[in-house]
């Protein structure tokens, strides 16, 4: 309920709790004495591969750092030449596209589905030159792209496929979970995220070649035999003496992107709690829908494609009627409490902007869902009440602009 001049708590896109469960762990690795990379990140990373049908998983400091690295690896691996070609949706983070840039290659940007808000598989070909190398499709807010036709066109390009799955875990398209679709997908843990460890993300692969390279990559190029404190162990011999003598030796240019012991305890931690966490989202999402069920003439609620399941990282609205400016009711939200953000937009950033031009004309859907999209929370912190809330204050702003 709205009650004018009462001031309520902001109710985030996004929420925290450090769990008893998660301080034990943590406590855990403090009493081992061994902050960098250890045994708790291992468990981490081999559970989140497991859960994604890979084989190996690599923990790193961000979602971003992950796709920088996997990016990198398949560049070495391939032979990739600067300038080479990447796909990209034209509605994402805008790491997505900037990882393309920090690798010396460039981004080419596909426009996106206008129910579902990812990489529309049917503008795919049309962008595909003798120069494009991969296509990266990005689950958007806990939906997966549509991956059997992107799979199908990948595989009759001779593309590889990075599935940026930073806002989707554990749910599955066309029978198969997220991340294991193409050689390598790469997940966030920051704040807000399905799993959150504070900062963090993750790259899996069942690529050993594609493991190695990556690892390096994100420990400044060292050789990749020796990039764990404990990777000696068990040597012996002249085995010891490689490694020993490889410690600090640097065979590519890399990055500073490695996590720590405490930020794996706390995924560990929230792995566990993952079933009942997605449980509450599914139930926040439904609530909100029922609630904004009567506005469908006004707001586009959000969609689950047949065959594919929805994670609500969190809840994606549309505003389908032109008479109500979205300025005005995201200021009524912000102004009740309810915490917004803009719909991932990329291609009319300040930055895109100056180094692309003006792609509006290009790419029409997503300049329109830049301009009249947005999202709000959907996340396990949420009370029944906070998402009553949400869904009163959508009613009142839509109201007052009509």
């Amino acid at each position: 309920m709205i009650v004018p001049g009462v001031k309520r708590r902001q109710i985030g896109v996004g929420g925290f709790r450090i769990t008893d469960r998660a301080r034990q762990l943590v406590l855990e690795v403090l009493d081992s004495q061994r902050l960098n990379a250890g045994p708790m990140m291992a468990r981490f990373e081999s559970a989140i591969a497991s859960l994604h049908d890979r084989r190996y998983g690599l923990m790193c400091n961000s979602g971003t750092s992950a796709l920088q690295i996997a990016l990198a690896a398949l560049k070495e691996r391939d032979g990739w030449a600067d300038g080479d070609e990447v796909l990209v949706p034209a509605l994402t983070f805008v790491a997505s596209s900037n990882v393309v840039l920090y690798n010396n290659l460039t981004p080419v940007f596909v426009d996106v589905d206008p129910r579902y808000y990812t990489i529309d598989p049917a503008l795919i070909e049309a962008k595909i030159t003798p120069r494009t190398r991969a296509i990266m499709p990005v689950h958007i807010a806990g939906l997966p792209c549509e991956m059997a036709p992107i799979m199908a066109i990948a595989d009759t390009a001779g593309l590889r496929v990075i599935e940026d799955s930073c806002e989707a875990m554990f749910v599955r398209d066309g029978g198969r979970p997220v991340g294991s679709f193409g050689e390598i997908a790469c997940f966030s843990t920051y704040a807000a995220h399905l799993i959150t460890t504070g900062v963090g993300g993750l790259a899996i692969t069942d690529d050993a070649v594609l493991r190695e390279l990556m690892s390096s990559a994100m420990n400044h190029g060292r050789d990749p035999i020796y990039t764990r404190i404990d990777d000696d162990q068990g040597a012996e011999g002249a085995d010891l003496f490689r490694i020993a003598n490889s410690r600090f030796s640097f065979v590519r240019f890399g990055h500073s992107y490695r996590c720590t012991e405490m930020e794996a305890a706390i995924g560990v931690a929230q792995l566990e709690e993952r079933e009942a966490n997605g449980r509450r989202r599914q139930a926040i999402a439904a609530r909100l829908t029922a609630g904004l069920s009567g506005l469908q003439d006004a707001l586009q609620l959000p969609a689950v494609r047949p065959g594919s399941e929805h994670a609500f990282m969190m809840y994606p609205l549309t505003l389908t009627d032109d008479r109500i400016p979205r300025a005005a009711v995201i200021e009524h939200l912000e102004s009740q409490g309810v915490e917004t953000r803009y719909l991932l937009p990329l291609i009319n950033q300040p930055i895109y902007r100056a180094t692309f031009g003006n792609l509006d004309a290009a790419y029409p859907v997503a300049a329109r869902l830049n301009e009249r999209a947005f999202y709000v929370g959907s996340h396990p912190d949420m009370t029944d009440e906070d998402a009553d809330h949400v869904v009163a204050a959508l009613h009142a702003a839509i109201r007052a602009c009509r």
